[in-house]
This record gives structure tokens, sequence and C-alpha cells, in this order.
């Protein structure tokens, strides 16, 4: 069960990161223009969210909406592999209940911290590529650094010969925060969410339940986590020195003072609706998916067993 909890996990993250993608290229690039600049101060290549897709196909051609996409696999597979993976067991095995058999919030927050720290860290390597592959455009576009690679195995090789192992895991700090913010919310949401709307008897249809809850949980999580988003970006982003130390932002807490200081409150809110229009959709696909595959194997199961 453990196993094929694992691969129905990643699958199902892998199926709605199809649709989303070119909304997460969005999402960074908004990020990333105006970087240490006061408000009113800069260009904006990317205003809203249909705005900067039809600016990023006029520029750079279609298919540049769907950068980064195999990184963005192979993190949304080891990611939600193991996050949905550590809720799926622990719901089994009764550890997100409380004496009354009802989801306990703050397990349900615990456990999704826990699942989510550990894919994070495990795909961390794959996040920074991604998030630096969508970040390249062209040049009447760009905005933050550019890192021009011309693969995700390109990116790797480069990577791994400027600073070897260590080099992969630059900036997992942040990214770990951000994945505990956005896990624990997103999992002590969503079923409490399902449950509420369940005990109401406002929806009954499993996959309509499943998408409206992810709808609410995915609300929840752009609105807790979209400042760490920002860091996140910033911080993988940045070019780098010799020892691969960030020549922008000394760490974490570097990066906060930096972006409060110099762009406001607002720009650690930059590219907020992208981050909704995004996490909304793909917290939803990826529990519609994982429901539907988890039905399927127990259906396989059944007959197998009949």
């Amino acid at each position: 069960m453990v196993k094929s909890d694992l691969v129905l996990g990643g699958m199902a993250a892998m199926g709605a990161v199809m649709f989303t993608n070119p909304i997460d290229v969005v999402k960074t690039r908004m990020q990333l223009q105006g970087e240490l600049a006061a408000r009113g101060t800069y260009v904006k290549p990317y205003r809203h969210l249909p705005q900067a897709m039809l600016q990023i196909i006029r520029n750079d051609g279609l298919l540049a909406l769907e950068k980064g996409l195999l990184p963005a696999l192979h993190y949304q597979f080891i990611l939600n592999s193991i996050r949905l993976s550590v809720y799926s067991n622990a719901l089994e095995y009764g550890y997100l209940q409380d004496k009354d058999g009802n989801i306990a919030f703050y397990r349900g927050m615990f456990f999704g911290a826990l699942g989510g720290g550990t894919g994070t860290f495990l795909a961390s390597p794959f996040y920074m590529i991604k998030s630096q592959q969508h970040a390249q455009a062209v040049e009447a576009i760009a905005v933050g650094f550019q890192h021009k690679h011309t693969s995700m195995y390109d990116a790797m090789q480069k990577i791994y010969r400027a600073h070897g192992f260590r080099g992969f895991w630059r900036g997992s700090t942040t990214s770990l925060i951000r994945a505990f913010t956005a896990s624990s919310v997103q999992i002590g949401t969503f079923p409490k969410a399902k449950a509420w709307l369940q005990d109401n008897g406002w929806i009954k249809h499993p996959v309509l339940l499943s998408f409206c809850s992810g709808l609410i949980s995915g609300s929840m999580v752009s609105i807790a986590n979209a400042p760490f988003d920002v860091v996140t970006t910033r911080m993988y982003n940045q070019p780098v020195d010799a020892n691969g130390r960030g020549l922008v932002y000394r760490g974490l807490l570097d990066c906060f003072i930096k972006i409060l200081r110099k762009e406001g409150l607002h720009g650690m809110y930059k590219g907020f609706w992208p981050i909704y229009f995004r996490s909304a959709p793909h917290i939803t696909l990826t529990f519609v998916f994982f429901d539907k595959l988890m039905l399927l194997r127990n259906r396989y199961l059944y007959k197998e067993a009949a």
C-alpha cells in the first residue's frame, strides 16, 4: 500500500502540473520584475496574468509558457509522492483523527508539514532549476538574473561542475520553510473543508467534493504562502560567487529585510494572483487525480482478491 501511495501521489501531482506550469512561469517572472526597486520606478513587462501570457507568446513563442516543465514534473513527483503518502497513511492509521473520529486540524497541519518538508528537501534541486528556467526569456521581456540553461540536464551539469553536490541544495532552507507553510495549511484545511461541505450536505458528488475542497484549501495556501514563495524564487534565481554564496541575498532573513525595505509589503505579494490561480487549481487537480487513482487502485485490488 505504501509503495502504491507513493507512486499515485506523484502521478497525481504530475498530472496537475501539466495544466498549471504556464501560470507558474508567469508567477516567477512577476516575482522577479522590479527586484529591489521601489514601486513605480521600473518597467513592468508583466502587469497581470492574461497580459503576461500574451507578452510571453508574442516575444518568445507559445512553447515558452512550458519552460521548466521537465524539472517541474520531477519536483512534483518527488514532493507529492512523499507528501500525499504521509497524509494517506496517517489518515489510514488514525493519526489524524481525534477521540471522536474527526480530523484534527493541528494533526493535519503537523503531518502535512512533515511530508511536505521531507519531500521539498529531497526535490530542492529540481525546484531551483525550474525557477531558473521559468525566468529565462528573450532580452525584451527578461527580468531577474538570466542563467541561460539549455535544458534541465545542462543546468545540472553546470551546477555540479561549479559547486558540487552542495550546489543543488543552495536555498533549500528557504524552500523548506515555504513547504512547511504550504503543506501544513494545505493538508490541514483540505480534509476540514471536505468534511464541512459533506456534513452540511452541500456537495455529495465525490469529484465535485474534492474539487471544491481543493479550491478552499488552495485559497488559504495562497494567502499564507505568497511571501515565502517570493523569497524562495529570489533566493534560487540570484547569481552566486565561486563558493556558491548568493551575490544579492545572504540568506532568508536578509532577503525578507531587503524586499521590505526596497519594495515594501507590496514586494512580498508580487505575483499573488498567479500564485492563487496556480495554487488553487493545482491543489484541486492533484487531490482529484489522487482520489481517482486511489479509487482505481482499490477497485483493482478488490478484483484481484475476489
